[in-house]
């Protein structure tokens, strides 16, 4: 069953979705993550992963659960993890084409990723805080999948909508997507009017005094 409202925001860019977020004074935009791959914009529903992170030996290998994390997400949805910003590799070569063959729509990691190579060459979407060589085995435990996480300083909720782009992140509230939706759209049609205009020859101070931009 095709989710509409996934299917158009991912039609939206981040900087569009923002403007929505802002002008209706809901919080949403995640910061300081950076895509791994440009020009891999994905959007879809979260599947929430709380992490921890400590000392090499402090969690074992059996708590890592990466392939926990690809079972629990269905085709089309997006992998989110919150690992506290930690320098440590949460994510990397395998567990993206795991993720690429099962149709995921793209992971998002507070936290770091490794396998960048490899990542690439199979063409599947990463975001995270960091690049980092080390690895997640006996430093990663999985506290939970599916439940409340803050990423930024935002808070994400398991089913909430994600849309990533070069640009950045963004994050949906569920209680609100559909007015989020509505005006964000509505500014796409004057962005693609404010361009038709300036095409035209009209000069950018007066595009944007029509749209009331500036």
């Amino acid at each position: 069953m095709t989710d509409d409202a996934v299917v158009r925001f991912s039609r939206l860019a981040t900087s569009t979705i923002g403007n929505a977020l802002d002008e209706l004074g809901y919080a949403g935009i995640v910061t300081g993550l950076h895509p791994l791959i440009s020009g891999r914009a994905f959007c879809g529903r979260a599947v929430t992963v709380k992490q921890a992170t400590g000392e090499f030996g402090a969690h074992s290998v059996a708590e890592f659960k990466v392939g926990a994390m690809i079972d629990a997400a269905a085709p089309g949805q997006v992998i989110i993890v919150d690992n506290g910003g930690a320098p440590v590799s949460s994510w990397g070569g395998l567990a993206s084409l795991a993720a690429k063959i099962k149709g995921i729509a793209g992971t998002i990691i507070d936290g770091g990723a490794r396998d960048v190579e490899e990542i690439r060459d199979y063409g599947y979407a990463v975001q995270a805080r960091h690049i980092v060589p080390t690895g997640g085995r006996k430093r990663i435990k999985v506290e939970g999948i599916g439940v409340p996480i803050e990423v930024s300083g935002v808070g994400i909720n398991p089913a909430e909508i994600v849309k990533a782009d070069d640009t950045g992140i963004v994050r949906i509230p569920a209680d609100c997507e559909l007015e989020v939706l509505a005006l964000a759209e509505e500014y796409e049609v004057n962005d693609k009017r404010a361009l038709e205009l300036l095409e035209a020859g009209q000069s950018f101070s007066e595009v944007m005094r029509k749209f009331n931009s500036i």
